[in-house]
């Protein structure tokens, strides 16, 4: 998924779930952010303060990746790839091995988990940016689903092409396409599939790697994670995480949430969000008419009202209103929930990862 669903959509949900409009943003943009926080290392302040915080994201097609297993072990699988086990519930081992383990998959046990323990710890002074990071990998796991954080072959793409009428990507991946993918691109998550993944319109079709034909249902998919992101959400607001009786997104917004998935029909995700934030400006949806922004970088970015400066820097000036910042917030969520998902919840169900 791409900026129109981390940003724009987890911002629809979380209003729909009652979330008020600052905190919604909160929320979503610390999903957005997920995909935005590149840097990894100790901040140095002027006064001898210091800062250490962890990436969340980096670049599928770095050269280093392939090279350094552990760095996805450490950013993919806990934040982008969640492993699903299967299906399977702890203490059960689907067939295959190890890497049939760590295979994404939608609404998995792990998830569900992953989403209690944010909801337990919604006390937490970052408590709503983990809840951002949460709802990030939670919704990556019906896009991200059947590919693994990992180089593998078990990621591999044969004839990718579109079977829906969007016009699209009328030619598929293209001979071309397939080419440099085997030339260039390791089989490392849904890399070899491109961007097929992450557009919300898209129906599409490809071989995995035992030739077996996968259908995907983007639109589908993209509405049933809003749709139990919104239950998520309700529950965290509650501070109960094993509530039943919360309901889904109401069926007027939820028509127009796919109406909006299937007419966007844009490639670039940056265009497809500024559709969003029109329509959230004009109070297309039940909460009514609102502004929101996101800005990953430049003068508005939560690094920059954190630490004064959008670049990594030997010596930051200190300010005592960094304890509070959003950015910071971020990081501390970040690595809360790193360390929970490798080294607490993904141990229960036999993956060592970390």
């Amino acid at each position: 998924m791409q900026i129109d669903f981390h940003h724009a959509v987890t911002y629809v949900v979380a209003r729909l779930s009652g979330f008020k409009q600052e905190k919604a943003e909160i929320i979503a943009h610390a999903a957005q952010y997920v995909d935005d926080a590149t840097s990894s290392g100790t901040v140095h302040f002027s006064n001898n303060a210091m800062y250490n915080r962890i990436s969340s994201a980096h670049a599928m097609t770095d050269p280093n990746n392939f090279k350094k297993s552990i760095k996805n072990h450490m950013v993919w699988l806990p934040f982008h790839f969640l492993p699903g086990n299967n299906d399977l519930e702890a203490g059960e081992n689907p067939n295959g091995g190890f890497i049939n383990k760590i295979v994404c998959s939608k609404n998995s046990p792990i998830a569900k988990e992953m989403v209690r323990q944010a909801i337990i710890e919604n006390d937490k002074p970052y408590g709503l940016h983990r809840l951002g990071i949460t709802m990030h990998v939670y919704a990556d796991t019906w896009a991200h689903q059947k590919f693994a954080g990992v180089l593998h072959d078990i990621n591999e793409v044969e004839d990718a092409v579109e079977v829906s009428d969007t016009g699209v990507f009328k030619s598929g991946l293209g001979l071309w396409w397939r080419d440099f993918l085997d030339d260039t691109i390791p089989p490392l998550g849904h890399g070899r599939a491109n961007v097929f993944p992450d557009m919300p319109f898209l129906t599409w079709k490809y071989k995995n790697i035992a030739g077996k034909t996968i259908t995907r249902m983007n639109t589908d998919d993209f509405c049933e994670a809003a749709d139990h992101m919104c239950m998520a959400m309700k529950r965290y607001r509650l501070g109960n995480p094993d509530d039943t009786d919360v309901t889904g997104i109401k069926k007027s917004d939820m028509k127009k949430i796919r109406l909006l998935f299937e007419g966007i029909k844009e490639k670039d995700g940056g265009k497809r969000h500024e559709e969003w934030l029109n329509k959230i400006k004009k109070g297309h949806f039940s909460f009514g008419a609102e502004t929101i922004s996101y800005s990953g970088k430049g003068s508005n970015s939560w690094k920059k009202e954190a630490i004064g400066t959008n670049f990594d820097e030997s010596v930051c000036k200190y300010s005592e209103s960094f304890l509070t910042s959003n950015w910071k917030l971020f990081h501390d969520a970040a690595q809360a929930h790193h360390f929970h998902v490798l080294h607490g919840l993904l141990p229960k169900y036999g993956i060592c990862a970390a």
